[in-house]
Order: structure tokens, then sequence, then C-alpha cells
């Protein structure tokens, strides 16, 4: 329960914070923005089975690769891209946070 709590509150609960926080003049529109970072997980759909609670996502999707990751850092340091960045960084902190429960949970 603990990690569904953990991963999905960063998935929903975090993105809405950081907009009200941090973005207080435009905080809808980037709450929006960030909330649509889940839309990488449609890489899912190419994995068989499409979801399975036991995989760890990070390294095996292909949006979740390494060097999509890298991408994902690289659009933090420029201005047109730093809001996508961030919604797709706090989607792989979620993923991320995920597996490192399901290894707690497995030992």
């Amino acid at each position: 329960m603990l990690r569904f709590l953990l991963h999905y509150g960063i998935h929903f609960v975090v993105p809405i914070f950081v907009a009200l926080y941090f973005f207080k003049g435009q905080s809808l529109k980037v709450a929006i923005i960030l909330l649509l970072g889940i839309i990488i997980d449609v890489d899912h759909l190419f994995a068989n089975p499409i979801f399975d609670p036991n995989r760890c996502s990070i390294g095996f999707h292909p949006l979740h690769s390494y060097l999509a990751i890298l991408v994902y850092i690289t659009f933090l340091f420029f201005r047109k891209t730093r809001i996508i960045g961030i919604a797709l960084m706090i989607h792989i902190l979620a993923d991320t946070v995920d597996c490192i429960m399901l290894f707690l949970q497995s030992e």
C-alpha cells in the first residue's frame, strides 16, 4: 500500500505542488503540463505484459531508458523545454521510487 501511495502520490500530487509553489502566476497551465508527464507511460504498450506490478520501468521501457532520462535532464537547462523536463523528471522520480520500493519489498 505504501508503494502504491508513494508512486501515485509523486505522479499526481507532486506536479500540482510544484506548479502551485513555483509557478504562481501560471500554476494551472503548468500543473496540466506537469501532470501530462505521465504520457511517457505510452511505452508500456510495447511490453508484454503491458503492466507487470513486479517490473521496474527504469531501464526497461524505451521512454524510461537511461538515454531518454539523459535527454529529459538536458531539457532542464533550456528555458523553452524546462517545464517539460520537470514533468518528465517527476515521472522518472516516481518510477525510481517505485523501483526502490519493489527492491525493498523483495528482500
